[in-house]
Formats: structure tokens, sequence, C-alpha cells
């Protein structure tokens, strides 16, 4: 009779830890102990003991210590509730009540049917009909062997012959639907086969289960590829292809690296990359990252180096950044153009290296998260004006707050900074010489830095441009107008390079205060160099009257946007009448 109602601490008490143990480990019983080598590290002599008796392991090389349930999880990549599952069905112990499994149970016969669907679509590959099929694998650089490594499979064209061989089987037709495998037909005549004159990919869990398939067409067949829908086993956003050789080799072999399709998977894999692994058709989930995150540290993602290549990698730091924490990160290898995983490894011979030994170049010197994004938004080249400067400032923000961990957000903004900084002591001055220039003390993301030496030219000079100066004079007497204004102010074609640098200590200011005020942005221009300048700019037109600031009047307001809007289009011509 089948237990029923085990509570947790029971549940727990009754598991032989050394049997569940030694599924991974190879055991040698020492007293009342065993002993093996350390399944969570490197090592030549055991140093991992089971002390059955009192129900936990424990390394003396690493430290790795738990119970049975803290075993599965470490050793099978698990979640708590999932590894509850996992050793009640290794057991056969009820899995406890109250155990959060968080899903129900699966019906155990979808496994049995997606294993015989996988036999048979090996089978078929076998079969004479096949072989347009084996021949494009064979193209592809895969033998034999490899296509039975991976369990590759071939649909035939009937529209029943899964169907009928499955059934022949004694396997019902709603089991097949359940599956994925059939479709059903809506003029209630039989289902029939979704895979049909396609390459089979089968797909499996991180414990090897088929739990769905892929399907490649050959020729122009559309869809190129068609996976199997969402069933009670399967989710493509919570899975990934290659997983459960992943999920044993990371232990091994370092960082998992994420590819784009079925065969640079298949081909990493047979070329000695066992930790390849592949998104099913769609972009990165959130679900996945933490299934990554679950196989290493830093997984490391590699893209084809072509446009699409690029746009997906941006795709993934976006998805990812929320969820960065201290020691969780992403790396990046980009191939060269036109050049993808398969092409790569499978490639000729030149200067003395082969494919595999350029892709392991490319994979031992990955690009961290924020040296690619800081690369993806300068592709173009560093801004040379303050304009596009400060868009990249505003760019870099964006990126940074969506960073929810304190620490690695703190982290990004002086990455940032400091690339900032590195591209401002490369900047041309107005005279045409290198201005030296020097981190302020303290200063925040996207913080400018002040004039060292004297601003050339004189008053006069500084100010010849009277479109110039009567577009900034009123930001610097009203910086309530930046709320509504900053973008067609940051855009506004300034002939002045010295007012240039101005607007964008000014937008720098902006960007990084909560309170408007003249008199704390003219403190701060004053700090920073600018003194001078901004007091000749309010000489000219007085607006500070003891500690007020005197604002605008209505049709001062008016004259300033439409300055401004001129000046936005390229109409400084209409400034001179305005």
């Amino acid at each position: 009779m089948v237990e029923q109602g085990l509570t947790l601490d029971e549940f727990k008490s009754r598991l032989p830890l050394a049997d569940i143990v030694a599924r991974h480990v190879k055991l040698t019983k020492r007293g009342r102990e065993f002993t093996g080598l350390c399944p969570f590290h490197q090592e030549k002599s055991p140093s991992f003991n089971v002390v059955e008796t009192k129900g936990f392991y424990h390394c003396f090389g690493c430290g790795a210590h738990g119970n049975a349930i803290d075993f599965i999880m470490a050793i099978e990549r698990l979640e708590f509730s999932e590894a509850l599952q996992r050793i009640a069905d290794l057991t056969g112990l009820p899995a406890p009540k109250g155990g959060g499994l968080g899903r129900p149970r699966v019906d155990k016969t979808l496994y049995d049917v997606n294993a015989a669907a996988a036999l048979w679509f090996e089978q078929q590959l076998l079969l004479p009909e096949a072989k347009a099929a084996r021949a494009y694998l064979k193209q592809r650089g895969l033998s034999g062997a490899d296509a039975k490594r991976f369990r590759l499979g071939w649909a035939p064209g009937g529209w029943q012959s899964l169907r009928d061989a499955l059934v022949a089987q004694g396997m019902t037709e709603e089991k097949l639907v359940e599956a994925g495998l059939l479709v059903r037909a809506e003029d209630r005549r039989p289902a029939y086969d979704r895979f049909r004159e396609r390459i089979i990919f089968p797909i499996a869990d991180q414990r090897g289960r088929v739990i769905a398939f892929g399907g490649r067409a050959l020729g122009d067949a559309k869809p190129k590829y068609l996976n199997s829908p969402e069933t009670p086993l399967f989710d493509k956003g919570r899975q990934l292809y290659g997983q459960d050789g992943a999920f044993v080799a990371a232990r091994d072999a370092g960082p998992v690296i994420v590819v784009e399709g079925y065969m640079d998977v298949i081909a990493l894999q047979k070329s000695g990359f066992a930790m390849a692994v592949a998104p099913l058709g769609t972009a990165v989930t959130e679900d996945q990252l933490k299934l990554l995150w679950k196989l290493g540290d830093e997984p490391v993602f590699c893209l084809d180096g072509d446009a699409a290549g690029l746009r997906a990698a941006v795709r993934v730091t976006e998805r990812a950044l929320p969820h960065l924490a201290p020691g969780k990160s992403l790396r990046f290898v980009i191939l060269p153009s036109g050049e993808d995983p398969d092409s790569m490894v499978n490639g000729p011979v030149s200067g003395g290296s082969s494919g595999i030994d350029r892709f392991r170049m490319l994979l031992d010197a990955p690009i961290g998260m924020g040296e690619f994004l800081w690369r993806h938004l300068t592709a173009a080249g560093i801004p040379e004006t303050p304009e596009r400067r400060a868009a990249l400032r505003r760019d870099l923000r964006a990126l940074v707050t969506l960073i929810n961990a304190q620490d690695v957000r703190a982290d990004y903004v002086q990455f940032f900074k400091d690339k900032l900084d590195q591209a401002g002591l490369a900047r041309r001055a107005s005279n045409g010489s290198r201005r030296e220039r020097r981190p302020r003390q303290g200063s925040s993301l996207g913080a400018r830095h002040s004039f060292d030496g004297p601003m050339p030219g004189t008053a006069a000079g500084l100010l010849a441009s009277r479109i110039d100066r009567e577009l900034i004079r009123p930001v610097l007497k009203e910086p309530e107008l930046l709320e509504t204004y900053e973008e067609a102010f940051a855009r506004a074609p300034l002939q002045t390079a010295v007012l240039r640098e101005l607007r964008a200590e000014i937008l720098a200011w902006y960007a990084h205060t909560s309170h408007l005020d003249a008199h704390a942005l003219l403190n701060h221009l004053t700090q920073y160099g600018f003194g001078k300048l901004v007091s000749t700019l309010l000489a000219e037109q007085p607006f500070l009257s003891g500690k007020q600031a005197v604002g605008f009047t209505d049709g001062e307001r008016a004259r300033w946007q439409k300055r401004l809007s001129a000046v936005s289009t390229n109409s400084r011509s209409v400034l001179g009448s305005a």
C-alpha cells in the first residue's frame, strides 16, 4: 500500500542517502561511512564523505555539505520542489504534503510517448526514403555516428505515418495529440502528423528525457524550423536545446556556451565543446537566463557576427540587466561577419590553426557585458559634439537604471564613468590642440570635466554669436525650461565652441539634480570652470536681484521658444527677425 501524507521531516528521515548519492558518485564503504571523489570539484584523492546514519554528506576539500535533497538540487541543478519530486520518483516515497511542488504532476506516459516517437524517427532516418536527409547531414559534416549520438531522425511525408506506427504500439491518439506529435483536424477526421518531411532533432530535459521535437524542412518548405507546441512537458521559454549534455559538462568543462540553433549546438558538442546550448527559436527569456545561471556564473553568448546577431545580443543584455547580481553576469563572443559556430569549427585550417582552434581562442577572450554595451553604443565612434555626448550619457543612464542590484548598479556607474573619462581625454579642444582634462572627484555617471586652463579669446569673442547667447541665457535664468525643452535645447546647433561646452555642462547638471534652481546651477557652473563665461552672459541682461531669480515674462518666454524651434529646424535666419 502506498504511503500518503508524509511531512517534510518524515520524508527526509526515510531517504536512502547513500543510494541517492551513489547514482552520481562511486562510493567505497569505510566503517559506518562512505567515501568517494567529490562531484563538486576536481580532486584526485577522495575527500567526499557520506554519513548515512546522520543523513548528511560532507566534502573536506571544498566544504560541500547537506542532505539528500541538497545533493539532488546541487548535482542535477533543480529547484527545491523539483528535487522533492525527483527523489520521490527515485525512491517510490510519496512527495511530502505542502512540499511546494508548484506545478501539477504530469502524466508520465507522455515521456513514454515521446521516447517511442524519438526511436521511430531514428529508424526512419536509416530507410532508403531518407536518402536526401542523410545527404544533407553528411553535407553539414555529420556522420552516421553523430546522427546516432544526437538521436537525429527523419519524419516521412505521410500524413499519418507516425500516428499509425505508435497507435499500433498501443498508444492512443489522444496522448499523441497531448504530446504535440499529432494535430487534431477540424472536420472530425483522424488527427495527422505534425512533422512531415523534416529532419528531427529531439529536445531533452535536464535529465535526458525527450520532451519535444524540432523539425528542419529540406529545400524551400516553410517554415524552415518547426518546434513542438506547448505541452504539459514542454515550455519552450523554460528549456534549452542541448541542456542535458551541458548540465553534466558544465561542472567539469567551464562556462556554458549559448548559440543560436540546433546545428550550432551539435557542431560544438561534437567538436569538444559539450557545454553548448541554444534557445528554442525565441529570444532568451528570464527563465532561460535563470537556467543558465544555475549552470555557471557567467554564460558565454556566442553570436553570429552579422547585424542580426548583434541585435540579438543587445536584446539579451536588456533582458539580463534587471537580474544581474554580484558574481552573476553574461559574456559575449562575437564571431567574424559571415561566420556562425557551425561554419567556424568546421572551417579549413588557416595559418596553422584549425577552425576549432580559432573558435577556442575567441572563447578564451570573451567580452564582458559592460564592455559589450559600451562598444555597442559607441560603434559609430566616440561622439564629437556635446549634443551627441549628452545622448550617449542619456543612453548609458537608461541602461544602468535597469539594474536592480545596488552593488552591481554602482559598479556599472563607475565603469561607464571611467569610459566617459577616457573618451574625454582623447577629445580635441576648440583651438585644435589636445586639452588635458581630469576627472572630477565624486562625480556621477555622465559628469563632465572643467577647463584646466583659461578660456580662449576675450569675452567679446566668446559672445560673438548673439543667437547662441540668447538660447543659453534663458536656461541659466530659469532651469525649469529643461523639463519641457531638454531635447530641443540639446539638439540646437550652436556656433560658438565654448557655449557648446557650457550647454553640455548644463545638461549634465540637469541629468543629476532633483532641484531645478538657478542659484544651484550657477554654483555648479562656477565650480567647474564656467564662472567667468556665465558672469559675462548674465551681465548682458542681469536677472539676479539679491538672492532671488527674476523669472521670464510671457513675452520673453514666447520669443525664446520661437528661437529654439527655429534653430532646431535649422532655420537660423528666422531668429534674426524674431
